[in-house]
């Protein structure tokens, strides 16, 4: 199989600095990319990632209001008319 693209500048920057071929560098590439992902198409996240996802879901939880000792039909509809 041969695939033909026009090579970004930037791409071949890359691949002269690490003093291999374009070609080659695409591949590797190519290859870290599809070691990284999971079958499932989705990029494993490292553990610090995870953490700041998670500290971003609770940044605001010392603003939620304290639910009552009972939840009564009267206090769910209580702001609607």
């Amino acid at each position: 199989m041969e695939i033909r693209v026009n090579v970004p500048d930037e791409l071949a920057t890359q691949a002269q600095a690490r003093g291999v071929p374009v070609k080659v560098y695409v591949e590797e590439l190519l290859a870290h990319q599809l070691a990284v992902t999971p079958a499932g198409g989705r990029q494993l996240r490292t553990p610090e990632q995870i953490r700041a996802w998670l500290d971003s879901l609770a940044q605001f939880s010392d603003k939620i209001p304290p639910l009552p000792d009972a939840i009564s039909r009267e206090w769910i509809y209580q702001d609607h008319d």
